[in-house]
């Protein structure tokens, strides 16, 4: 395979089947870097490009945010979705100490696996 696009197409119909971003680190994780890992589905705001890409994601593709903008505006709605996408990744890196693309690692995000096992 040339890559690999973790998506969960379908999920809005199935009952508890685990987000994208939940899959993402364990299917990067299995490609060993040998591979680009892509994420499709739940991305809405820049800070969701920065979690996806923080978790090693070599990228993320935008479906609904993009036919929404194209439906309400044409090609100038998908021009400033993509554009209100820039500017939120932009100011989130920059809240997070992240000049550049490559500064953006796994210490910047807590995961449901990061939380402590307490016995109960």
């Amino acid at each position: 395979a040339a890559g690999i696009i973790v998506s969960n197409h379908g999920a809005r119909q199935l009952d508890y089947v685990p987000a994208t971003i939940t899959a993402l680190e364990e299917v990067v994780q299995a490609a060993e870097v040998r591979i680009p890992v892509f994420m499709d589905g739940g991305v809405r705001r820049g800070t969701d490009v920065f979690k996806a890409l923080a978790l090693a994601a070599s990228g993320v593709f935008i479906g609904r945010p993009v036919v929404y903008a194209l439906a309400a505006d044409g090609e100038a709605g998908v021009r400033k979705v993509l554009e209100m996408l820039h500017d939120e990744l932009e100011i989130t890196m920059a809240l997070c100490g992240c000049p550049s693309l490559k500064d953006i690692t796994r210490n910047h995000v807590f995961t449901e696996q990061d939380r402590p096992r307490i016995a109960p």
